[in-house]
Order: structure tokens, then sequence, then C-alpha cells
């Protein structure tokens, strides 16, 4: 029974198509599994164009070069300007109060009593701005000024010329379809134990 068992585990998918008939008591005589063959490929390699032949306009740039010349950039000027006064400060010593008396309250031996005061005057320093020439107002005359300017000139003119730009090819790898793939049927060898 184990030995029957075993031999339809192993050929399950083979026979589904035969089922019926087995599962009735009968026996198998041919069985078929579907086969898939898959489809085969190859690289192949080709030359593409990359770009295609043209023309390349090569640009010498124009050369230049400087020439020094002098000019007058400012001319002779005449202005006027103000001298400040010199001044110079003094101080001096002045009465800022006149003292006098005052009421205060104070504690003596531990009692409050209200006090005349006596104020001496009070002097200070003072600062005073005291003129030892005035303002005044002198010519002055600034010279013209000269620099020297340096001037670009042409030396060499823009040149040009055309170069041909051969084509330009890559090799590339593709893949390429060889075989396609197809679907059939093999026959399956059963067992002759399996077909009892």
């Amino acid at each position: 029974m184990f030995r029957k068992t075993a031999c339809f585990t192993i050929a399950g998918l083979t026979m589904l198509g035969t089922i019926s008939q087995t599962a009735a008591g009968g026996r198998a005589v041919e069985c078929y599994e579907p086969v898939r063959t898959p489809a085969v490929y190859d690289t192949v390699y080709e030359d593409v164009l990359v770009s295609p032949p043209g023309q390349q306009v090569d640009t010498i740039p124009a050369i230049y070069g400087t020439r020094e010349r002098v000019v007058m950039t400012v001319p002779a000027q005449v202005t006027y300007e103000v001298v400040p006064a010199v001044t110079r400060t003094v101080y001096r010593t002045v009465q800022v109060d006149d003292g006098g008396y005052s009421w205060e309250w104070r504690v003596i031996h531990g009692r409050k009593v209200l006090c005349k005061i006596w104020h001496k005057a009070r002097y200070g320093r003072v600062a005073e701005t005291v003129v030892i020439q005035p303002e005044r107002t002198r010519r002055v005359v600034i010279p013209a000024q000269y620099d020297r300017i340096a001037e670009e000139v042409l030396v060499q003119p823009e040149q040009r010329r055309i170069i041909d730009v051969p084509a330009s090819y890559q090799t590339v790898a593709r893949r390429m379809l060889v075989r396609e793939g197809s679907s059939g049927w093999r026959r399956v060898h059963i067992p002759r134990h399996c077909q009892d």
C-alpha cells in the first residue's frame, strides 16, 4: 500500500490528465508532462553613428597691446578755505555758593533736636575759551594733475579657419532573439511497479 502511495506522489503532476481514469481503477498506459523551451538570445555588436560629419570653425582671438601717454586729468583750480580761529582754554576760580545757615535734624544724646548749621562759601574752577587768533579765509591754488594712461591698441585682428570633422562611430552591444521559446509535451516514463 505504501509503495503505491509513493508512486502516486512522485508522478502526481504528470497524471493530472488521467486522474479520473486512475481513480476509477484504470491503469496508466502513457503519461505526458508540459515542457517549456526558453527563448535563446545572443549579443550582437554593431557600429552606430554618434555624430555625423561636419565642419568646425576654429577662432583665433584678436591680439591687443597697450600704449601709454600722459594726459591732464584735472585742470588747475583756485579755492578758498576757512582757517578756524585759534583758541585757548583758561581756568579761573569762582564762587559757586555763598554759604550761610540752614536747619537740620540731628540726634544728640539719644534725643532728636533741630539744629542751626553754618555753611562756608564754596568755590570751583571753571573753564573759559579765549580767542588768540580769529577765524580767517585763505586762497589755495591747486595745480593741474597729469596721469599716464594706457590705451588698448589692436596688434593682430581676429582670425578664423574651418576644420572638417569626420563622422564619429561607436560600437554598441544589443541582445537579439535567435530562437523563440516554445511549448510542448514530453512523454513521462512510469516505473512498472507504479502501473499496478
